[in-house]
């Protein structure tokens, strides 16, 4: 008897372990849809992370939530996405930023400052949901999907809030990465300029990429490093969000503030691609771009698991006054960093 309810535990066992692998691979699953349908025309402008959600969203309203899986699609949208901002720290090298890009550091607190605060703002005089306007505010000023997905576990953020405000980034950002494209030939500005305007302003890294290219390597170079600053402000960013939630108690009752490991880690990998690698640390270049793919892998594979808790429904009644907002804040943050350029 007592080994037949041995075997019995093991069964089950084996049954979630099989559960639980197969909602990993099953946003694996979605991560490549999404890189397929980035290779379509038109889709390309968007990137791979926001098309794999969208299918991710388009999947849960024709299927629904897959329960039977559901202990690995949360593994992916919380433990891989935290391994994937600790990778993405790799991006950010601080060494440019302090000593190359101080003049534009100053210029991208102003951005993150206004984004945020006017977002916020903006937001509660339109009466739109205050909690996915902030993480949509935080996106704009400081490096879109990727910021909304650091501070979403520190601001304690639902899956659902978290995959809506990654859409909307990436939906409003693609727009204006594309009308920049459009509108260079015709402004008054040199390609350095257009270069710091478009690393100030614009929302995510692909983005900023994107609309400085045509202007010229120069032109590009410059808006990363502008762009760069941004990501590096994400980490005092993130330590004055946790002082705040404590601070003024938006915190349950009776809970603590999860430990940053991931922003620890995000600061670590940070030093080690700005100060070891390529210093003491021969790492070949196609090994770094290796890293970077797998970054944006795995942070699509937890969009997936995010969108998988987005219904249509919701995106009606909680998404179209914010993404009102981010419109706003977006059309007068790229304005007011014209005119300062």
């Amino acid at each position: 008897m007592k080994s037949h309810i041995q075997h019995v535990k093991f069964l089950l066992n084996k049954g979630r372990l099989f559960r639980f692998l197969f909602g990993i691979v099953l946003t694996m699953i979605f991560a490549l849809a999404g890189y397929g349908l980035n290779e379509v025309p038109g889709f390309h402008y968007v990137g791979p992370l926001a098309c794999a959600m969208f299918l991710a969203i388009l999947y849960r309203q024709l299927w629904g939530y897959p329960e039977a899986v559901r202990s690995g699609i949360e593994f992916s949208a919380k433990k891989i996405l935290r391994g994937a901002i600790v990778l993405y720290g790799l991006k950010l090298n601080m060494d440019d930023v302090i000593h190359h890009g101080l003049g534009l550091l100053l210029r991208d607190v102003g951005t993150v400052v206004f984004a945020i605060l006017f977002t916020v703002w903006l937001a509660k005089r339109f009466k739109a949901d205050a909690s996915l306007s902030l993480l949509l505010g935080i996106g704009t000023g400081v490096c879109g999907a990727a910021a909304i997905a650091a501070v979403s576990p520190i601001l304690k953020s639902d899956d659902e809030d978290t995959a809506i405000g990654v859409g909307l980034i990436a939906l409003v950002g693609t727009v204006f990465a594309i009308l920049f494209t459009v509108l260079r030939p015709w402004l008054p500005l040199t390609d350095i300029q257009y270069g710091i305007w478009s690393g100030i302003s614009l929302h995510e890294i692909a983005h900023v990429a994107l609309a400085a290219a045509p202007a010229g390597q120069d032109a590009l170079a410059m808006a990363l490093l502008a762009k760069l600053g941004r990501v590096f402000l994400l980490i005092p960013l993130s330590f004055i969000l946790m002082y705040w939630m404590k601070r003024t108690g938006k915190m349950r009752t009776g809970t603590k503030v999860e430990s940053p490991w991931f922003l620890i880690g995000f600061i670590a990998a940070s030093i080690l691609g700005s100060y070891v690698f390529g210093k003491y640390i021969v790492v070949s270049p196609k090994l770094m771009n290796e890293l970077s793919q797998l970054t944006t892998f795995m942070l699509t594979m937890a969009m997936v698991g995010m969108g998988l808790n987005v219904s249509f429904k919701t995106l009606r009644e909680k998404a179209m006054l914010p993404l009102l907002v981010l419109s706003i804040t977006s059309i007068i943050l790229v304005g007011l960093t014209f005119v300062t350029v």
